[in-house]
């Protein structure tokens, strides 16, 4: 009799929880009209496309099509690690990846708190309007704008130099310069967007404890690591495990303007190889291979970070 009792109690609790749900969706329907383009986005180019990494495995022919071409198992992804120049290439891709976490990634909170500290709001927007422009400008501009300050015989780098008496340095002509300047330049383009969100959380901080704080005689710096920093915590957490997982995804064309046959050998990641073998040479089924092991390893990455983020801070992704 119990048995039966609890039974008819979650069968209603089911019933009632189901009723409240499509009373909710009702109520709301207009958000879920308006996140159907965003839906179809996805499933378009995001999971259907997802069905045509199987050809990782095939030697793809283009004419006879996923059906028709012949399975290789995994010899594309044998011939990737023996090729001596991928090995370079993820080389190449990790390092500026760890530099781009190392350097890029806490300028945009340094430059949120400072914009943050800054009282007269005339003063505050102006400076926030400026860090925001870069972001706006297209790769090719920046990179048309670095190539001109960089330039061995017009550029102000050069022209500075030439006032202390060192030679022109052809900046984008030699290896051991082409990772600062890809970072830099992200830095410069990216730094002032990111401060956006860190902006919106510091926004969300109770005035209280600021006040509390400078009635007990705490310092400017003091309400900082006291208050803000552990206020965004949260924040920072959930931006740095999206940063680690797309750790090896540094973007096509942020490197693509920068690189010549000159730099090319420290230059070059994941994203300009695969467009210089998949799309150039043609090499579909490698290059696919190449794109579904940067993508294990994403996930990998943030699945792990995650993890060890929840247990270190209790922050995660989910």
């Amino acid at each position: 009799m119990a048995s039966k009792i609890q039974a008819s109690d979650r069968s209603n609790y089911t019933f009632s929880s189901q009723r409240q749900k499509w009373v909710f969706m009702r109520k709301h329907w207009p958000i879920y009209v308006i996140s159907i383009p965003g839906i179809i986005y996805f499933l378009l180019f995001k999971y259907i496309p997802l069905f045509g990494s199987m050809i990782a495995f095939q030697n793809y022919n283009i004419f006879k099509g996923i059906k028709n071409s012949p399975w290789v198992g995994l010899d594309n992804f044998q011939r990737m690690f023996q090729y001596t120049e991928f090995l370079q290439i993820l080389k190449n891709t990790i390092l500026i990846g760890l530099y781009d976490l190392c350097f890029a990634f806490p300028i945009p909170i340094i430059l949120a708190l400072l914009i943050n500290e800054l009282r007269l709001m005339a003063y505050k927007r102006v400076v926030q309007t400026v860090v925001y422009m870069p972001h706006f400008l297209s790769w090719v501009i920046v990179g048309g704008v670095v190539v001109g300050v960089l330039s061995p015989s017009t550029g102000i780098v050069n022209h500075v130099l030439g006032l202390f008496g060192i030679d022109p340095i052809y900046f984008l002509g030699e290896n051991e310069y082409i990772r600062p300047i890809l970072i830099a330049s992200g830095v410069w383009k990216d730094s002032g967007w990111g401060t956006i969100i860190y902006l919106a959380a510091m926004a969300g901080i109770n005035p209280d404890l600021y006040e509390a704080a400078q009635i007990d005689g705490a310092s400017r710096l003091r309400q900082v690591t006291a208050i803000t920093i552990p206020s965004i915590l949260g924040t920072i957490v959930i931006l740095f495990l999206l940063h680690i997982g797309n750790f090896l995804d540094f973007g096509f064309e942020r490197v693509f303007v920068f690189l010549n046959p000159l730099n090319n050998q420290n230059g070059e990641i994941i994203d300009t190889f695969v467009y210089r073998a998949g799309l150039v040479d043609r090499q579909y089924s490698y290059t696919t291979a190449i794109g579904l092991f940067k993508s294990v390893v994403g996930l990998l990455l943030i699945m792990s970070s995650n993890i060890f983020s929840k247990k270190l801070t209790g922050e995660g992704l989910y």
